[in-house]
This record gives structure tokens, C-alpha cells and sequence, in this order.
């Protein structure tokens, strides 16, 4: 069988993304980062500031139970979750007027017209 590489700091990152998206409202983060252009743009910007792990292995396996331990001390070491934060404020900030086109705002329902007269 022939040997794959597999970027151990990347299922880390994604999920470390989720987890801290998690925290913020919906309206409008939640939102930005499920533009598929944007959830990458943050991961390329989370993946390009720390020291990437790799393993080589048989392809086809997908194992990264093995390396638990490795993956523990990628996030604690680089302090991944406060590199998401900056990397979210800094892409809302980049990005503020094209997602203000693109997420609107978060309406009232109670302040609709159809509402107004019963």
C-alpha cells in the first residue's frame, strides 16, 4: 500500500473553530463564518501561525486516536483558541461591509408592518 500524510493540526483547528463559534451570537458571526470562503479564510489564517504536526501512514487509514496526546499538546501549546478569536475580529473587521450585504440584520419580528394592525 502506498503512504498519505496527514496534517494532524487541521481536524484540531477545525474543531477548536467550532467550539469557539459556538460562544459567539449567531447574528452576525455565526453567520459570517458559515460562508464557506470565510470559515476557510479563517482557518488558513489560524494553520498559517502555528507549527503544523504531520504523520505518515497507510492511505485509507484515518487513525488519529493514536496520536490523542499530540493533538492535546498542539492545542495547549499554541494557545489555539485565542489565535481563532484574533483571527474572527480580524476578518469581521476586513470584511465588514461586504457581510453587511450579505448578512443582513437580525429583524424584530414584533417591529414588522404586518404586525402593526393586528
Amino acid at each position: 500500500m502506498s503512504k498519505t500524510i496527514f496534517n494532524l493540526t487541521l481536524p484540531v483547528v477545525v474543531s477548536c473553530i467550532e467550539d469557539v463559534l459556538e460562544t459567539y451570537p449567531h447574528h452576525p458571526y455565526q453567520q459570517a463564518f458559515s460562508i464557506p470562503d470565510l470559515r476557510q479564510e479563517l482557518i488558513a489564517h489560524v494553520l498559517s501561525q502555528v507549527s503544523n504536526c504531520y504523520v505518515v501512514g497507510e492511505e485509507g487509514q484515518q487513525s488519529y486516536g493514536n496520536f490523542q496526546s499530540l493533538i492535546c499538546a498542539i492545542k495547549d501549546k499554541y494557545c489555539i483558541e485565542d489565535l481563532i478569536r484574533r483571527g474572527i475580529d480580524n476578518i469581521m473587521y476586513k470584511r465588514e461591509k461586504q457581510l453587511s450585504l450579505q448578512i443582513p440584520e437580525a429583524v424584530d419580528a414584533g417591529l414588522a408592518p404586518s404586525h402593526w394592525f393586528g
